[in-house]
């Protein structure tokens, strides 16, 4: 069987970064290639969903990237329309297609050509923070909805303002370097992402094991090690490494939010049990849309 991807766009516009990235990376992040269940375990802790409610059920996978949350709900028995701007799209059909309860396309968070208030679920991590209106997204995920339908969303967390002073750490140092890579051509950024990142992991770690440097390092060379994080070998850690590192660096836009602004676009799209906390990559919310299902 073989399965064509429909294209609503015409090129990747603001997403090229995430094109580059997920081909080149595509099964860095599958459980089912690593080893381990980090992408099964943040989906349940998060989505707070289960396996019996999702079975048979239609999912709007928003932003599926390289797919490695389309795996687990395709193993889950559900049936996923899974979307990305950029031709990340590819490498999530290579990853997980052909498959029956599968269909991919490429298209705009802002146009998508899917019936709204179809789907019984909507999940949509990592993205929000990556388009021009974060905000806007969401309240358009929302209206692909049925009533009584689920979704859950995680954004990055807004925890500095410039003006207010900046104490960066590993994570937040990455705005003092974006103001350039952000605008570096994809390619050439992602070669120093790849010279630059395995040699200095080794140096990192060394860091991380002094109190004083464990706290100045960061803010000298941005690097996105998970030494004592995720249980990940020497060379899984290193890929990794070059993965988020190059995706922190890379993307066009990168907008995190206050918790408050995230329970205030729930409330805004008047979803029910709203429940908004820390986790993920930031900040998740999960809310159900009022009605019965029909």
């Amino acid at each position: 069987m073989k399965q064509d991807i429909p294209r609503f766009v015409q090129d990747e516009a603001y997403t090229r970064n995430f094109g580059e990235q997920w081909n080149r990376y595509r099964e860095v992040q599958l459980d089912s290639k690593n080893g381990t269940t980090i992408t099964r375990d943040r989906f349940f802790s998060c989505t707070k969903w289960t396996a019996e409610e999702l079975r048979g059920k239609q999912v709007l996978e928003a932003g599926c990237g390289a797919g490695r949350f389309t795996e687990i709900l395709l193993g889950l028995g559900a049936e996923v329309f899974a979307f990305d701007y950029s031709s990340a799209v590819d490498a999530c059909l290579k990853n997980n297609g052909p498959h029956p309860r599968l269909h991919v396309v490429q298209a705009d968070i802002f146009r998508i050509p899917f019936p709204e208030r179809s789907f019984d679920y909507v999940f949509c991590y990592g993205v929000l923070q990556h388009t021009p209106n974060p905000r806007g997204a969401f309240l358009h995920l929302v209206r692909y909805m049925k009533p009584g339908g689920k979704i859950s969303v995680d954004c990055y967390r807004r925890t500095f303002r410039l003006s207010r002073g900046f104490r960066p750490n590993r994570w937040s140092s990455k705005y003092l370097y974006r103001w350039l890579t952000a605008r570096l051509p994809v390619g050439i950024l992602r070669r120093i992402v790849e010279w630059y990142v395995p040699r200095w992991l080794p140096v990192d770690d060394f860091c991380g094991r002094i109190p004083v440097l464990r706290s100045v390092v960061p803010l000298l060379v941005p690097c996105w090690n998970y030494r004592g994080i995720l249980p990940l070998s020497a060379e899984q850690r290193k890929a990794w490494a070059v993965l988020d590192t190059f995706d922190a660096l890379s993307a066009r836009y990168d907008k995190p939010q206050r918790t408050e602004d995230i329970r205030s676009w729930f409330q805004e799209a008047g979803l029910a049990d709203i429940d908004i906390f820390k986790g993920g990559n930031g900040i998740v919310g999960n809310g159900r849309r009022g009605g019965n299902k029909g």
